[in-house]
């Protein structure tokens, strides 16, 4: 049984006979203001003030013979939690002891309604201890409640004292625009944004479905150049960030400016740095194990895996010479993926692309060679997919958790190794995509993929290129294919589309969400990012929900059910 400050309890005792019933509390008749005072009803008091960790022993005696004639309970009291601030204006940090082991959750809200919770937190021993947990997805500038609601081992449930909590004013983020549309409800959850432009004071930030800014995250080092890129939540309830500059600054001759950063870090929910992993301590260890590159900047993509590693994607550059229709010596830039361990920076799996790709097949915007974004892990084959965007191409290495060979398994889009089923080829494929998504639980075999294609060099049957004088002018797409790995088809299920009046030229993602619908983010439209929910089983496609960010452009946007792992709001 667990109990608060002065609260009442009623305990029971049933005896046979002519027996006088005596109540004490550790081993006092009718209790102290120490431990608590109990009647002869069994009515038990809590003192008003409880120490962490006191627990009382409730006994109940033949008053004729107390010693040899009783039974016991015994109660855990727990004190009131502390609430407190943190460094993010919109995080609390909530504690509570617990004197027995147990699990603790905060519910919060605007009102003693609450109507949210955090996850559930373990107490650190088997005998019990602190839980600390910090309570996220609050609006600016307002008074929110919570309290803790603990269930002990034994099955005895408790709940805190309300706490009240006043939210501070976050840094800057992008203008959100929201509007649901045709009456429908939306997958519920939030929204994390990570905006690439223009660099504002908080780059990664989360709203509720009405456009209410409920989480940012900032970093003091660096500078208007680096870029988040993208941000994952991690299983441990922490976030994977990974800061740096573009990658296309170099290859357009600029200099990147002193004080930048390329990292990868890992931060809790405040903000607070857990472990990082730079790009100088990825060429140290790329150095040790033997690995002889011209190394870039880590960019675009970073791929936790379930093992604990993290799959870096990083650029490399390599000379050619007199390459068809390039002569005298250029430099190309291309794309290596490493696996490391961050702990210990142990390198356990490297590939280049140079060592598997054809330097001579250059469709978009050569010499920027791959330029890929985006890593997908499969839990079916463990294997890795890799959204090589300027090969246009989808691309599965043989990773098979760090023994594979690296060899190409294959390449999904125009010249590729599949067949377009249900779509006109070559315009269905996608073009210079982005971050392409599992639609479905299997990842291999037959299985569905939702890619963002951007559609900047679209090709036609007739073999225009759109946006070419007497050409259809180019337009993005959503397209959703089930892939079949045995008879290598590719079948067009969905192929939603924006008009080619909001084209966008690059960034994005692709997602299905819970409730069967897709999420798009059409990260540089004219005007803005958009971000569209849309029910693609039907026909036409029905828009659902919309999210624009006026004049800014969101690298990825991401429904997710909450701030915190398997918890939906």
């Amino acid at each position: 049984m667990a109990l608060g400050p002065a609260q009442k309890q009623q305990f029971q005792a049933t005896a046979s006979g002519n027996i006088t019933l005596q109540w004490s509390v550790n081993g006092v008749i009718g209790g102290n203001a120490t431990s608590g005072t109990i009647d002869a009803n069994g009515n038990y008091t809590v003192p008003a003030n409880v120490s962490p960790g006191s627990s009382v022993t409730i006994t109940v005696a033949d008053a004729s013979a107390p010693t040899t004639n009783n039974a016991t309970a015994v109660a855990t009291l727990i004190a009131p939690g502390v609430v407190t601030p943190t460094t993010n204006p919109q995080v609390a940090n909530y504690t509570i002891y617990l004197a027995a082991p147990g699990q603790v959750s905060i519910e919060f809200g605007p009102d003693t309604g609450y109507g949210l919770t955090t996850w559930t937190q373990t107490t650190p021993s088997p005998t019990g201890g602190q839980v600390s947990i910090y309570v996220a997805g609050m609006k600016a500038t307002s008074t929110y409640h919570m309290r803790a609601q603990v269930t002990m081992n034994d099955g005895a449930t408790f709940n805190d004292i309300d706490h009240s909590f006043n939210s501070g004013q976050p840094p800057s983020t992008a203008p959100v625009t929201v509007s649901s549309q045709n009456g429908q409800t939306p997958q519920p959850g939030i929204e994390m944004f990570d905006t690439l432009l223009p660099h504002e004071a908080a780059q990664a930030f989360a709203t509720d479905l009405n456009g209410n800014v409920i989480w940012t995250y900032s970093y003091t080092d660096g500078n208007a150049d680096d870029i988040v890129q993208p941000i994952r939540l991690l299983p441990n309830g922490h976030f994977l960030v990974l800061i740096s500059y573009a990658s296309s600054i170099p290859i357009h001759g600029q200099t990147v400016p002193p004080g930048t950063v390329d990292l990868v870090r890992e931060v809790d929910l405040v903000g607070n740095t857990i472990r990082q992993f730079t790009a100088s301590q990825l060429q140290t260890a790329l150095a040790q194990a033997g690995y002889n590159l011209n190394f870039g900047s880590l960019h675009h993509d970073v791929l936790p895996l379930p093992n604990g590693h993290w799959i870096m994607l990083a650029s490399v550059t390599q000379s050619f010479n007199n390459l068809s229709g390039y002569p005298g010596t250029t430099v190309v830039y291309g794309d290596f993926l490493v696996d490391v361990d961050p702990d210990t920076g142990k390198i356990y799996w490297y590939w280049n692309a140079f060592d598997h790709l054809d330097v001579n097949r250059h469709p978009y915007l050569f010499p920027d060679w791959t330029h890929s974004n985006a890593l997908l892990y499969s839990t079916d084959d463990h294997n890795l997919l890799l959204s090589v965007r300027h090969q246009n191409w989808v691309i599965k290495i043989d990773y098979e958790d760090g023994v594979g060979s690296g060899n190409i398994l294959w390449r999904l889009g125009e010249g590729g190794d599949f067949v377009l089923k249900n779509g006109v080829d070559p315009t269905n494929w996608f073009y210079a995509q982005h971050d392409p998504g599992y639609f479905t639980a299997s990842t291999s075999g037959v299985f569905r993929m939702g890619v963002m294609d951007d559609g900047d060099d679209r090709r036609f049957p007739n073999g225009a290129l759109c946006g070419t004088s007497g050409a259809p002018p180019c337009y993005s797409a959503a397209p959703v294919y089930q892939l079949d790995e045995s008879a290598m088809n590719a079948t067009l299920i969905s192929d939603y589309q924006l008009p080619p009046s909001q084209y966008s030229y690059f960034g994005g993602d692709v997602l299905q969400l819970a409730n069967g619908d897709l999420e798009a983010d059409f990260c540089a439209s004219p005007g803005g990012s958009i971000i569209q929910e849309v029910n693609t089983n039907v026909t036409p496609a029905q828009l659902i929900w919309q999210a624009v960010t006026s004049g800014t452009a969101q690298y990825r946007a991401e429904r997710m059910p909450s701030l915190y792992p398997g918890v939906q709001w």
